[in-house]
């Protein structure tokens, strides 16, 4: 079987009805969980070259099946992947395509890893801070929550975490919810390991964020 048709294979008529309710976006929904995607995953990954897994990736990232894209982006989801442009520059060309938190989120943590790999690559997110697309907007936020999860980061950490909370700002006042919430996100999870700077960034910026977003970026600042 090939890898749609094993996907297709576990699919659940009725789950999938309940899953295109609850995502919204206008596409084809099998039903099948994302803990079985995963498994489906991590074996095509052990099976394949790289060459061939970024091949099924963008393969099954065209078919614009939720599960699908969801198994594309878990292909690509791996601390290290030399050489990893190709796998770079294939999530790159999803980003325009996000269009539901689910599948940008899965896709966004793929490219986590490879901005981790190559920091430098951070100039291209920035740019997505200005784009009219409030889902390109998201992923600049979410792609870079690592660097706010380090406890004892290096200088260069400490500077991109710097640099990020610039976007977190320049976003503060962007009326999306979900840009909201990823702004509110991103301070949250800085809280656990700067509760400084967040409430520094609060401080400066959080009259600008929504009410909401002001009080789930402070959830674990102390009181």
């Amino acid at each position: 079987m090939t890898p749609l048709a094993e996907l297709q294979a576990l699919a659940d008529p009725a789950k999938a009805a309940e899953m295109q309710a609850y995502h919204k976006a206008d596409r084809r929904y099998l039903g099948v969980p994302v803990p079985r995607i995963a498994e489906l995953a991590d074996r095509w990954r052990a099976e394949r070259t790289l060459d061939d897994r970024i091949a099924l990736a963008a393969e099954l990232w065209r078919t614009n099946i939720h599960e699908a894209r969801v198994a594309a982006a878990k292909l690509l989801t791996q601390a290290r992947i030399r050489p990893d442009q190709a796998a770079w520059e294939l999530i790159l060309s999803w980003v325009p395509d996000f269009d539901a938190w689910a599948i940008a989120d899965h896709a966004s943590i793929a490219g986590q890893k490879r901005l981790v790999a190559d920091p430098a690559r951070l100039d291209t997110v920035e740019g997505w801070v200005a784009s009219p697309h409030m889902w390109t907007r998201r992923a600049a936020l979410v792609m870079t929550l690592p660097w706010t999860k380090q406890n004892f980061p290096k200088a260069q950490d400490l500077a991109i975490r710097s640099r990020v909370l610039g976007w977190c700002a320049t976003l503060a006042s962007d009326p999306d919810w979900f840009i909201q919430k990823a702004v509110a996100w991103w301070l949250r999870d800085l809280s656990k390991h700067d509760a400084e700077a967040t409430l520094a960034f609060l401080a400066a910026h959080g009259s600008r964020l929504k009410a909401f977003a002001r009080k789930e970026a402070a959830r674990h600042l102390p009181e």
